[in-house]
């Protein structure tokens, strides 16, 4: 365990910024599951809307620095497809 004064602040920090990151990765994770639910269901409105709230969360997860921006744009390029030939059927 950390002695110095500024190490253990560092540990703090450092757990505090673990504890951030894991939450907005969870709530990407979640809100794209249930993007692919809808999709799954074939929910054609759901999935819309869902792709909508999802490209917001997943660029936001980028911009914080959890996920790298080239993760995020292939995600939401991915989704997008999904959708989009959901919507063609």
């Amino acid at each position: 365990m950390a002695n110095h004064k500024s190490a253990i602040k560092r540990a703090k920090q450092s757990e505090a910024r673990r504890q951030r990151n894991r939450a907005r990765k969870t709530r990407m994770k979640n809100v794209v599951k249930s993007l692919e639910t809808a999709i799954q269901s074939k929910a054609v409105d759901a999935a819309v809307e869902g792709l909508k709230e999802a490209i917001s969360i997943i660029d936001k997860t980028a911009a914080h620095g959890v996920i790298h921006k080239n993760k995020a744009s292939r995600k939401i390029s991915q989704l997008t497809r999904k959708v989009n030939s959901l919507q063609a059927v």
